[in-house]
């Protein structure tokens, strides 16, 4: 099992949408600050292929060979190719298509193949819609895309982390009919995901999480029992309602105890609530920096912190 997150357009068969869908892709790990490689291929490209080696009956004993590349190499998808019955003559053009780095090197092999044509003009235009839009991250044609998931006939999509050593983060592309599975024919659609738990683990590795946004929690509630807990989180509502970043410790644990955990958290000021404080509506207030400790109402507190 893992979790992920979708985004899909379903309707129109415009290539706008899987140039859309690139932008998302690069936006999103952007401001994720993970490098990423935007690889995209075309199941009518790895058609082609199929057709100009001669085993277009065997595209997908084929495909599902060439889904395996990085994990058993060339040599590993040769053999899977020949385990599955395809001939070595077909074997050596496949492999000799998938070392392809650009999409129009391929127009020679398909002078036979409508699809594979359809493809490398699909990819044609994907690429002309994102043409000088400035794409952060890097944009790649992968002739060995293939993507297992039988379903996909257009564009297909993978993203790959920069810097470290993970599988696919993000992965998609267009599907015609699929809706007719469930009884609406003829509508075409495009859809990417995002890998949410290999993307954390990614910023894991990478340290992209911030270490406790230092600095932007100014206030510690501190309470001695549960009374005054009980009063404590009264009160951080409203302090919270007047726009002060503040929380409670979760429990009335033993002062020093609270008061590490707020210099773990580096937050500078900390306000101790007894039964005296809250029998004065008062609060004791210390900083943290200084150690100098005062008296105050909640609403001085809100003018001198806020």
């Amino acid at each position: 099992e893992f979790y992920q997150c979708d985004a899909d357009v379903v309707g129109s068969p415009s290539l706008m949408y899987e140039a859309e869908f690139v932008q998302i892709y690069d936006e999103v790990f952007r401001q994720l600050n993970i490098p990423v490689e935007i690889h995209l291929n075309n199941r009518k490209v790895l058609f082609g292929i199929a057709e100009a080696a001669g085993i277009a009956d065997r595209f997908m004993d084929m495909t599902i060979a060439i889904d395996k590349l990085d994990k058993i190499g060339i040599d590993g998808v040769r053999k899977e190719m020949s385990d599955r019955g395809i001939p070595d003559d077909s074997i050596d053009q496949v492999a000799a298509m998938l070392v392809l780095s650009r999409p129009e090197d391929l127009r020679p092999y398909f002078t036979t193949s409508p699809e594979g044509t359809r493809g490398l003009e699909e990819l044609a235009q994907v690429f002309t819609y994102l043409d000088g839009l400035g794409i952060h991250n890097e944009l790649i044609f992968n002739v060995t895309l293939a993507r297992g998931l039988t379903y996909y006939t257009g564009c297909i999509f993978e993203v790959k982390a920069k810097g470290v050593q993970m599988g696919s983060i993000g992965g998609g592309g267009r599907y015609d009919d699929l809706t007719g599975v469930f009884g609406l024919n003829g509508v075409s659609g495009v859809g990417i995901s995002f890998g949410a738990d290999r993307i954390y683990d990614v910023m894991e590795s990478l340290e992209l999480f911030p270490a406790d946004e230092a600095g932007s929690l100014r206030l510690l509630l501190v309470a001695f029992d549960e009374e005054t807990h009980l009063h404590a989180f009264k009160l951080l509502q409203q302090l919270r309602q007047a726009g002060l970043n503040a929380e409670l410790y979760p429990e009335p644990a033993k002062l020093k105890k609270q008061m590490k955990y707020a210099n773990d958290r580096k937050v500078p000021y900390v306000a101790l609530i007894g039964s005296e404080e809250m029998a004065a509506g008062k609060l004791a207030l210390k900083n943290m920096a200084s150690g100098e400790q005062t008296v105050l109402s909640a609403e001085a507190v809100l003018q001198q912190l806020l």
